[in-house]
């Protein structure tokens, strides 16, 4: 049977700057999903459409919400820097006594920044979300689960290298 991991702790924070935490103020946390490519073919003289999947990914788009106004986002909006995405995850099925960390390696831009409506009666929440995702790497625990990055021209699945081919047949 598979492990059951409960998410119990997120963060984010600059992955080139110590002390950048948002432990305390981040209150969701949005991985980019990965979604391949596909062309579709249909032949004239075929029985139907195929969409053929390609080791191309669909443009990544992080997001993360958090509590109060966090005057650092401000500082390097709309520039690509490094961002970690980080959870503590906890294994229940072995009696939910060991935590393993999930770590997502973003390189993008904040390019979103949008205010909740605000109350003063609740604590206003902002929105934030990347664009121009050139690099993507999920791991949990010491396990890579899948690499991308544009410039390299490279995405692994599970330490499988979807691309390598096409490298190799292009020369490169």
């Amino acid at each position: 049977m598979q492990p059951l991991y409960l998410l119990t702790a997120v963060d984010l924070r600059r992955a080139t700057e110590t002390g950048s935490s948002r432990a305390a103020t981040i209150s969701s946390l949005t991985l980019p999903s990965i979604q391949f490519a596909n062309a579709e073919h249909n032949p004239g003289g075929g029985v139907g459409a195929v969409n053929f999947a390609i080791p191309r990914i669909q443009a990544p788009e992080p997001k993360f919400s958090a509590k109060g106004i966090d005057r650092d986002i401000f500082r390097g909006m709309g520039q690509v820097e490094r961002w970690t995405f980080a959870g503590a995850y906890r294994e229940k099925r072995s009696g939910g006594s060991v935590s393993i960390g999930g770590r997502g390696l973003i390189e993008g831009a904040i390019t979103m920044w949008e205010p909740d409506e605000s109350d003063p009666a609740e604590f206003q929440g902002c929105n934030h979300s990347f664009t121009e995702v050139t690099h993507y790497e999920l791991t949990l625990g010491d396990e890579e689960l899948f690499y991308w990055d544009f410039w390299e021209r490279v995405v692994r699945v599970a330490g499988v290298d979807l691309f390598a081919d096409e490298r190799r047949a292009l020369g490169a």
